[in-house]
């Protein structure tokens, strides 16, 4: 389906050295500097994946997107998409994909959202049964049937991102790009977008690569992550196993009636009160099962909450060991 090998994106950024002087200087004569957005990107995506490409700011996210969606040209290297290049073939490959960039719009602004749909079905030169068919059911999985006869720009940000997700979908792409799709959403909508993305790859088998900072948009979606650190993939692989692999630390809330006199090898109090204690667990060292039944003897437990190794605590923990 996506095949990304040996992808390389350079661009030159004008420098400027502070002071007035040098402020002159630059209008006659310009330095520049060459920036490597992208360094050798290698990995293949399946159809009806649905894979999370994480990354910090500046890590080369975005310029991995627009190369694979035809919009930008890697210096060197290789993608094929549906067997297409997708600079080449820009025509035919953007029939098959759909994109959503968080930040830009690809809606009329100041035109009613359902015109948007409208000039979009003769871009995309859609049949008109097909268009009625998907604008009718995006509508209603939405829940943007009240608001697309509103121009964009009197649209808040969540409504005109789930007008942004319709619009990418009317043509019905096998593949949707999505970079940070619930940007701006409220907690019910973010969970409406999010159930609607899987059922568009249950349904359709779509194979949506998604972009984001929110660790719960990939916790919710994807099994599988790709980490991308200056210009380069740093790890692929799959969620749970990353869980395990930062599982080792854990933390226990217990509130009891007593008195913890001491900790074996492999607990340490984090906070200490005279009924409530928060330990941490290496689990190299002691298992949570054993720390539990070390602290039932000790006292009297009311209650115990081991806390779960999160998304969140994924990430962070792979940018701490790629330090990016």
């Amino acid at each position: 389906m996506i095949e990304m090998k040996g992808i390389s994106k350079s661009f030159k950024v004008s420098k400027r050295n502070p002071g007035l002087k040098k402020a002159v200087k630059a209008l006659f004569s310009r330095e520049y500097e060459e920036v490597k957005a992208l360094d050798d990107v290698s990995f293949t995506i399946k159809e009806g994946e649905m894979v999370g490409y994480i990354g910090p700011n500046g890590a080369g996210k975005s310029t991995t997107i627009k190369i694979m969606s035809g919009i930008l040209h890697p210096d060197k290297g290789q993608c094929i998409i549906n067997g297409k290049t997708p600079w080449k073939d820009r025509i035919s490959h953007v029939k098959d994909i759909g994109v959503v960039f968080g930040q830009r719009s690809q809606l009329w602004w100041d035109v009613p959202v359902a015109d948007s749909f409208e000039l979009l079905k003769d871009i995309y030169k859609i049949p008109e049964d097909k268009f009625k068919k998907n604008s009718s059911m995006l509508c209603e999985m939405l829940n943007i049937k009240d608001i697309i006869k509103v121009p964009t720009r009197q649209l808040s940000l969540g409504q005109r991102m789930r007008c942004e997700i319709a619009a990418s979908l009317l043509h019905s792409p096998k593949i949707l790009f999505l970079d940070e799709p619930t940007i701006g959403l409220d907690a019910v909508s973010k969970i409406a977008v999010r159930d609607f993305i899987k059922n568009i790859n249950k349904e359709n088998k779509t194979t949506v690569i998604l972009t984001t900072h929110d660790t719960q948009d990939i916790e919710a979606l994807t099994k599988r992550i790709i980490l991308i650190g200056k210009g380069k993939v740093l790890l692929d692989g799959n969620i749970e196993d990353l869980k395990q692999k930062f599982n080792q630390n854990r933390t226990i809330t217990v509130d009891y009636l007593g008195n913890i006199v001491s900790l074996p090898p492999g607990l340490e109090f984090v906070e200490k009160y005279s009924s409530r204690a928060v330990i941490s667990v290496d689990s190299s060292i002691i298992s949570v099962s054993s720390a539990i039944g070390y602290l039932t003897e000790q006292v009297e437990v009311l209650d115990f909450n081991v806390n779960s190794v999160t998304v969140d605590d994924v990430v962070v923990g792979l940018y701490k060991e790629y330090k990016i």
